[in-house]
């Protein structure tokens, strides 16, 4: 099973604030663990676990990129999903 997406979600983070492309799920798990504005929130949670489940292989991909798209949102730094 592939972990990668079809389409990057694009993010702005860090310090100074840089414009970012999350393509896969290993991708999304290492933005949200070491650099997220949030040390926590429902969508950010929502997020991990949908992570941990693609790499469990027990949800698709897809289903960790809207979550991930959701935590960034809920973050205020989605660009673009």
């Amino acid at each position: 099973m592939s972990n990668a997406w079809k389409s990057a979600v694009l993010i702005s983070i860090g310090e100074p604030s840089v414009e970012t492309a999350i393509g896969s799920v290993q991708a999304a798990s290492w933005a949200m663990i070491e650099d997220w504005p949030l040390d926590e929130g429902p969508a950010l949670d929502r997020a991990l676990l949908a992570c941990a489940a693609v790499i469990e292989g027990k949800r698709k991909a897809d289903d960790a990129r809207a979550a991930f798209a959701a935590a960034a949102e809920e973050a205020g730094i989605l660009l673009r999903s």
